[in-house]
């Protein structure tokens, strides 16, 4: 991984859009600072397009969709993206995701016996707004558990046939043959028309993240960025970012952001400043 300052300044200028986890990427402490919302501002303004990547849930993408500055977000890690179209919010479904009800119960029974294989893990508290996935929690809030319990939950997930990843905060289970990535991909082909395995298309955006569960993103992406709470898990990536944040969290969101719009603003001929 090289600093974010070895980015070439012509790769940030052709850049159309963000793509961005949002826990422990765009936030710090389980807040969104006014920085980070600052600079989500500075990319619109800029005209470069926002899209959150998220594994959090239906309910909480709604709401972002419709009072974030960004043209889209992919929510549950990856089972459909929601975005405004007009004064209409629109849905696009992942074509591999099964019906929401079809797997509930059986996701439900694996989490009952995660729950009592290991002392501590609780359902996330965002369940209720889900629609397609289950969400375990062992960091968002105490008791704080550690990444080697986190790998235990995906095992106990993986073996009873489900798909599971890791972030920062919750260990995510869902049935279907999709992630962050093949959702981006598909959202980004369908509402913009844009293949990124294009290599001209791909060079038009960025990606940052924090953790495990983005690792599909910085493999797909030739400018894949994390902020600098990624190191503890870069031994276990196959697929590292290409570049890396001085800062961690929100603070290494907004330095990037900073960078890529002063590049911007340089092309344009305007003062440098801050996002």
């Amino acid at each position: 991984m090289l600093p974010i300052s070895a980015i070439p300044a012509s790769d940030l200028r052709d850049i159309r859009f963000v793509l961005a986890d949002i826990d422990d990427t765009m936030t710090a402490n389980g807040k969104l600072p006014a920085e980070s919302y600052s600079a989500l501002w500075g990319l619109h303004d800029a005209g470069i397009g926002v899209i959150p990547v998220t594994g959090r849930p239906a309910g909480w993408c709604d709401l972002i969709s419709r009072q974030w500055p960004v043209c889209g977000v992919v929510g549950e890690n990856g089972a459909f993206a929601f975005y405004l179209d007009g004064e209409h919010r629109r849905t696009l479904f992942h074509p591999d995701a099964p019906a929401p009800e079809r797997n509930r119960d059986r996701l439900e029974r694996i989490a009952r016996r995660v729950y009592d294989s290991i002392p501590g893990t609780r359902p996330a508290k965002d369940q209720f707004s889900r629609l397609f996935d289950v969400a375990v929690d062992f960091r968002e809030e105490p008791p704080l558990l550690g990444y080697d319990v986190a790998t235990r939950i995906k095992s106990l997930f993986e073996d009873s046939g489900a798909r599971a990843k890791v972030s920062s905060i919750h260990v995510n289970a869902w049935f279907g043959s999709y992630d962050k990535l093949s959702m981006a991909r598909h959202f980004l082909a369908e509402r913009f028309a844009l293949d990124i395995d294009e290599p001209t298309a791909n060079r038009t955006i960025l990606f940052c993240g924090d953790s495990p569960n983005d690792e599909p993103m910085f493999g797909a992406f030739r400018l894949s960025v994390a902020v600098a709470n990624i190191e503890p898990f870069v031994a276990t990536l196959d697929s590292p970012p290409a570049y890396l944040c001085a800062r961690e969290s929100a603070a290494g969101f907004v330095e990037l952001v900073g960078l890529l719009l002063d590049s911007r603003r340089q092309t344009l001929g305007k003062p440098t400043g801050s996002a």
